[in-house]
């Protein structure tokens, strides 16, 4: 049959639409869109005729199943823009797969922010307009006692809302061995620019003295900066200037100090210290920087934000900032810090912060679990071969580059198919799995996998290797 006769065989829009699978439909979409898309499909259909690709039976087949067509692009438009993942890779806080899980009661302030009214900018005493950042204020005394708090939406917007508020204009001080690149190929370099600031380097990529501060500043200096370098070290013939020299340095200056501390590590619980070497943002306080800026979402273990945390008069002015309210937080994740950031002043963080929790596994634990999960998978008749071993679990998210956690591995040579084919199959699987690769094999850390999930961990496994 000639494609021009085959054509004569495909329905109408209106024909398909009162069909009665794509009427029932239209209680879900309107039927302005259902229509778009049966033309799209029936164009579709029409222009493999016309090339000769569909023959009569394959044309009535296709229009017969235009109903599935719409169900099924329905579905795909109302879904989930993200999959959930378990994370078996043993890096903690990884940035691609969304960096730290929220504690259930994170979730809970979340849902509630974002089911209702709020007084998110309402004072209820006053009855008139009030501050976003107060709701934040009875945490940050307990935090950080007779300093402020600010949070943005992220670390790199907190800096730059330093730098723009501090410096623009002027120059801003940094050691060479400082001018990190974070993910994404986001430099401090560039992040001052956009800041408005001039970037004076001093020192060199291994040495900086308090001499070469003190010789940069000058009536153009309006900012201090220290940079944690969090992602990586410099080791071997190295010296830097710590905090209470450049601090103190700022002081007889007149010139404020601000520490990008990056991985938001506060002071933990007596005895529960996970990050031993890791600077924490009390300490830096305590040693004299006038602002430290530091993540939401790496150890503090909380949502998206970056934190201003200082002098009052300073982050004062940095919330006046017009650049403040593009970079503010919205409501949910507002709520979810404050819960999170609660943890941490009633030293309840290391139970309840998932990070922490997960960071503070013993190897025998995650030893434990990964045997059952083998036992699981020799129970299934898996065609694979396994053992549990010792191996390393890492931070992540460019925190604590030298820091391993020991962990206990479950490494896996599966039978049947290479360790990258069964890999593929884990992250196409439901849910999906992420694990590691190392020397021909996969290797699975359950330090960051939910116990909740151990049994789905193993079914996955044990799917994808067949």
């Amino acid at each position: 049959m000639a494609g021009a006769d085959l054509l004569r065989k495909l329905p109408s829009v209106d024909e398909v639409l009162r069909r009665p699978e794509v009427a029932r439909l239209a209680s879900e979409a309107a039927p302005s869109l259902l229509a778009s898309w049966i033309r799209e499909a029936l164009e579709a259909i029409r222009g493999e005729a016309l090339a000769g690709r569909l023959n009569g039976s394959d044309l009535a087949r296709r229009a017969d199943a235009l109903g599935e067509v719409l169900a099924a692009r329905l579905a795909a438009l109302g879904a989930p823009p993200l999959h959930r993942i378990i994370n078996a890779t043993g890096v903690v806080v990884h940035t691609n797969l969304g960096r730290a899980p929220l504690g259930p009661g994170a979730l809970d302030a979340m849902a509630a922010a974002g089911a209702g009214y709020n007084d998110l900018e309402y004072d209820l005493g006053e009855g008139e307009r009030g501050s976003r950042g107060a709701h934040l204020a009875t945490i940050a005394s307990v935090l950080f006692p007779g300093r402020a708090l600010l949070a943005v939406n992220n670390n790199a917007a907190a800096v730059l809302l330093a730098l723009n508020t501090l410096a623009e204009g002027r120059e801003a001080i940094v050691s060479r061995g400082e001018l990190v690149e974070i993910g994404g190929s986001f430099r401090i370099p560039e992040v001052m620019a956009k800041a408005g600031a001039a970037l004076r380097e001093v020192g060199t990529t291994n040495r900086t003295r308090l001499s070469d501060y003190r010789d940069a500043l000058g009536e153009r200096t309006g900012l201090l900066v220290k940079v944690h370098t969090s992602n990586y070290r410099i080791v071997g013939f190295v010296e830097e200037t710590s905090v209470a020299d450049l601090a103190a340095l700022g002081r007889e200056r007149g010139v404020p100090l601000l520490v990008d501390e990056g991985s938001g590590h506060l002071a933990a619980e007596p005895g529960r210290e996970v990050m031993p070497g890791e600077p924490v943002v009390q300490e830096l306080l305590a040693s004299g920087a006038h602002l430290v800026a530091f993540s939401g979402d790496k150890l503090l273990g909380g949502p998206q934000a970056g934190i201003l945390a200082g002098d009052p008069d300073l982050v004062a002015r940095c919330a006046k900032n017009h650049l403040a309210r593009a970079l503010r937080l919205d409501k949910t994740r507002l709520a979810a810090l404050a819960w999170t950031l609660a943890q941490h002043a009633a030293g309840r963080a290391s139970a309840n912060v998932p990070v922490l929790a997960m960071c503070a596994l013993v190897p025998e634990e995650i030893g434990r679990r990964a045997q059952s999960v083998l036992e699981s998978l020799v129970r299934a008749g898996a065609p694979l071969d396994a053992v549990v071993e010792d191996g390393t679990s890492r931070v992540g998210g460019g925190a604590a580059p030298m820091r391993d956690l020991p962990t206990r591995l479950l490494a896996i040579r599966p039978r049947e198919k290479s360790p990258d084919a069964m890999a593929r199959g884990l992250r196409q699987g439901t849910p999906a799995v992420v694990a590691r690769i190392a020397e021909d094999r996969l290797l699975v850390d359950l330090r960051t996998v939910d116990p909740a999930e151990d049994e789905a961990l193993a079914a996955a496994l044990a799917a994808a290797a067949r």
